[in-house]
């Protein structure tokens, strides 16, 4: 009993401590073990100073300036927030009918999911994400909730609705009666260079950060083949220059060969899924540029379920996954080994649960990538594709203060980051010691009734 009493004590004192340092000017974080996303080996006992929503300084040893509100991390592994360069957060996995769901759930209902989502995906560690693939009005008028604080969640870099053509992998109306329309299903099909480009600049006019074709035929999509390139070059061609004279990169969803290879070549920024790839695809990537985004956690997932309950998935598609994922997965392992820039994707839309997406690490390691390797794809390599090292993806001065924690020390056992206990985005602490802090229960408040709230919790 007394026990219990002195941890609930320590927790509220904890609550208040660090409910005051997110409205303090200052705070200094002591880790015990940082791991900084940018050096080839981690440091240990260092303080990172905060000021504001940016790292102010990153000294050696334990250092408290004065008036610094002090954060104790000096027993944990410090590093910085997570980035998933593949999210698909305004979705969510419903088991039966899959069609009957895709036909009666509507932009509304993926909203209210997707605040859960965003929350979740924040309280894991994950304070970036590139979501590749939603309605495009429901996922800005999430991220802009988000970036007004509205509600608490990562932050987004959002492409809207996938561009690709007709009957390929993004087309709604793939394995439906042909009769059947919806004014939303057309907005992003294209069938020529014309209405690539206008479709890119119609998604730029309405927030898009990033723009996602479908190169290929996919696994969850209805009847389409994903070795086929469906798309054809001057249509793949018209989206990636448009996109980049907007100053957009592109993200191409590639499993088959040939639609890997054309799409490198004409310039795509990343390749995500790439499961056909060959030797003269990494030479490809290498001589581009073009980073790999591998997604084995929903590949994983989806195999899985193709085995277990294949009725829950779209026809064709438990075949499809059967057969594409075991490719994937060997995929990785030799990309990887021919020196292929990769970078950290899951594939979350709810075949795993959001929140888990930090279980994609176990799988790369397995793959061969060293545990360092695999958190630097989910931080500076990460921050890298997006194009914002400036202010993501490594603990260094200037940078946002987005870092997260754990317990234990992830390069010897990378599961470690299945258990973010502590998250900070922007100098303010959503989860400490493994418990939701005040910011991630709601929306923004005043610093005054925040502390004043803190201080009523607390005693």
């Amino acid at each position: 009993m007394q026990m219990a009493f002195r941890t609930m004590l320590m927790g509220a004192a904890a609550s208040l401590a660090l409910a005051t340092a997110a409205q303090a000017a200052d705070v200094v974080i002591h880790a015990g073990r940082l791991i900084d996303g940018v050096a080839a080996a981690p440091r240990e006992k260092v303080s990172i100073l905060v000021r504001g929503d940016r790292i102010f300084s990153v000294e050696p040893g334990f250092t408290t300036p004065a008036g610094a509100q002090v954060i104790d991390l000096s027993t944990s592994t410090v590093l910085p927030g997570l980035i998933d360069c593949h999210d698909h957060i305004t979705a969510s996995f419903h088991k039966g009918d899959p069609i009957h769901t895709a036909m009666t759930r509507t932009g509304y209902d993926d909203e209210i999911d997707a605040v859960n989502n965003a929350r979740a995906t924040l309280l894991a560690g994950f304070t970036s994400i590139r979501d590749v693939g939603a309605t495009t009005s429901v996922i800005v008028a999430l991220k802009k909730a988000v970036n007004a604080g509205i509600t608490p969640g990562p932050r987004m870099w959002v492409s809207g609705a996938p561009i690709g053509p007709s009957g390929g992998h993004g087309d709604a109306r793939n394995g439906l009666d042909p009769e059947l329309d919806h004014p939303g299903w057309n907005n992003s099909v294209v069938d020529s260079p014309e209405a690539a480009r206008k479709t890119v600049r119609q998604l730029k006019r309405e927030g898009a950060d990033l723009i996602k074709i479908m190169p290929s035929g996919g696994v969850m999509s209805i009847g389409d083949d994903p070795k086929l390139q469906l798309m054809a070059d001057d249509e793949i061609k018209a989206v990636i220059d448009t996109a980049h004279s907007l100053g957009m990169k592109v993200a191409a969803h590639a499993h088959g060969k040939q639609a890997i290879d054309h799409t490198i070549a004409l310039g795509v920024d990343s390749i995500e899924h790439s499961s056909y790839s060959d030797a003269e695809s990494y030479a490809l990537y290498k001589k581009h540029g073009t980073y790999l985004v591998p997604t084995m956690l929903v590949g994983k997932k989806v195999y899985d379920h193709a085995r277990t309950h294949p009725e829950d998935l779209n026809p064709s598609t438990a075949q499809k996954a059967l057969t594409v994922v075991p490719v994937m997965l060997r995929n990785l392992h030799d990309a990887h080994a021919a020196g292929v820039k990769i970078a950290f994707g899951t594939d979350t839309f709810g075949m795993s649960a959001h929140g888990e997406n930090a279980q994609e690490f176990a799988i790369m390691v397995d793959a061969g990538l060293t545990p360092m390797e695999a958190i630097r794809a989910a931080t500076s390599s990460a921050a890298d594709l997006i194009g914002d090292t400036a202010d993501i993806g490594s603990v260094q001065p200037g940078r946002y203060a987005d870092l997260v924690a754990v317990g234990g020390d992830p390069l010897r056992d990378v599961t470690e980051l299945e258990r973010v206990k502590f998250v900070m985005k922007g100098g303010v602490v959503y989860k400490a010691a493994g418990q939701v802090a005040p910011a991630a229960l709601a929306a923004a408040q005043p610093a005054a009734k925040i502390d004043e709230q803190a201080v009523e919790n607390a005693f």
